[in-house]
């Protein structure tokens, strides 16, 4: 794991390059998501089936069997050892806690003029969510992705979860059950998300697709945006862990291997002032190293995209965390509150010793679906919102429509559109 310093004279370059990643650039894979779509746009349930049983090597024959009903959620739920189906159930409803919080009502008010103006706030129809599957067993993705949806008010929540030889995890189906998913069909890849966006003989269009894939299901979202509305661009897991003071450097090793383990691409950055706790979390790491199933992708991940930075103080390292606008951030402090107000950019923000970024992915409660590569600077996590569409309301009153009208009379004229000039003026005589 490469070691930094601000003290380096190279050291922006060498930063730079460390939080340089694209995440679907390649024009071949570019290229065979486009075919794939154009093919399930044009054949439907057969191409995504043919797909399926190539690249998944799903033993089904038709369609249909492809398909799971609520019988086959419920009872994968019903057959849960008692204590994850506990902890599945804590999770689920503090989920769904936090983010009823986010409902926004419909608004109106009357101007001086008796214009009544506001906004009102629509569910949206259908909303397709991606699942991992495999070996994968993300449940926390299906109740991070369907809750929000369910609360929003979205009447129907399609999910596709790819089943590789026609292998379940059965835990991805209970949450589907405890979510409220509508309909489960074990498809994925960029033919998945084709059949969301175009829909096909027995998948309906949907409005908007949310949820994680691999780096196909992330070309697939961007080629078909505009088509549906999507969540984000997906890039790879990011922590970025700051600590200062009396910290353990067992935890914030952990923490930083949290993230290592996702795979080969993710990203864990430590910043610190504190030249010996930067030694003794390395130490931690290598330690940790030694028996950690993953370790393999762990190494990988620190190896290429990992780093120690060492800061002069606490205001170099809010310069670092604001350009790094990291997917996780940790501020293992005391009173983090006091630094609070000076993050301008980051997915989601673990405030003191006790809160590691991975009771945010399972039970917190907060969506653990977060902008990734930087994009927090523009991005905000997964939320009811983003299953919601907003309307304006605009009733003018017959007085107000006289005095509105005049001004945009005006301005029309000015833009040199005469038909928008003329349907106000017609108003205000």
């Amino acid at each position: 794991m490469r070691r930094l310093s601000t003290q380096d004279a190279d050291f922006q370059q060498q930063f730079a390059a460390l939080l340089a990643f694209e995440t679907v650039n390649d024009p071949a894979l570019l290229n065979t998501v486009d075919q794939i779509i154009e093919q399930v746009k044009a054949h439907g349930n057969a191409h995504v089936l043919a797909l399926t049983q190539q690249f998944d090597q799903h033993p089904a024959q038709h369609f249909d069997q492809l398909e799971l009903s609520q019988d086959a959620l419920k009872q994968a739920f019903e057959q849960l050892k008692p204590e994850v189906r506990q902890a599945l159930e804590l999770a689920a409803e503090r989920i769904r806690n936090f983010h009823q919080k986010q409902n926004q009502p419909d608004w109106q008010y009357t101007d001086a003029l008796g214009n009544v103006l506001g906004q009102k706030v629509t569910p949206l129809d259908r909303v397709g969510i991606y699942v991992p599957g495999g070996k994968a067993s993300y449940p926390s993705s299906v109740l991070m992705n369907a809750i929000p949806a369910v609360v929003a008010g979205v009447r129907e929540i399609i999910m596709v979860v790819p089943a590789p030889k026609g292998e379940l995890n059965s835990l991805v189906l209970a949450a589907a059950h405890l979510a409220g998913v509508h309909r489960v069909i074990t498809i994925g890849g960029a033919q998945a998300v084709a059949a969301l966006a175009y829909g096909t003989q027995t998948i309906p269009k949907v409005d908007k697709i949310t949820g994680p894939g691999n780096r196909y299901v992330a070309a697939a979202k961007r080629a078909v945006f505009g088509q549906v509305g999507i969540d984000m661009i997906a890039g790879p897991s990011e922590i970025l862990v700051y600590a200062e003071g009396d910290n353990n450097p067992e935890w914030l090793a952990m923490d930083l291997l949290s993230q290592a383990e996702h795979d080969e691409v993710a990203q864990s950055i430590f910043i610190t002032p504190d030249a010996t706790l930067l030694e003794q979390v390395a130490q931690a790491i290598d330690e940790h190293l030694q028996d950690l199933p993953r370790a393999d992708t762990a190494k990988t991940s620190l190896q290429n995209r990992g780093a120690l930075v060492l800061v002069k103080d606490r205001e170099q390292a809010i310069e670092l965390i604001n350009q790094v606008a990291a997917e996780h951030l940790e501020l293992s402090m005391d009173q983090p509150e006091d630094m609070l107000p000076f993050i301008r950019h980051a997915g989601a923000i673990f405030m003191g010793r006790y809160s590691p970024e991975a009771i945010g992915d399972y039970c917190a409660g907060p969506n653990h679906v977060l902008p990734t590569s930087g994009t927090a600077r523009f991005s905000s996590p997964l939320g009811v919102y983003d299953f919601q569409k907003r309307s304006s309301i605009i009733y003018c009153s017959a007085d107000g429509a006289k005095t509105l009208a005049q001004a945009a009379d005006v301005l029309a004229q000015q833009e040199g559109l005469d038909a928008h000039a003329r349907s106000a003026r017609y108003r205000s005589e």
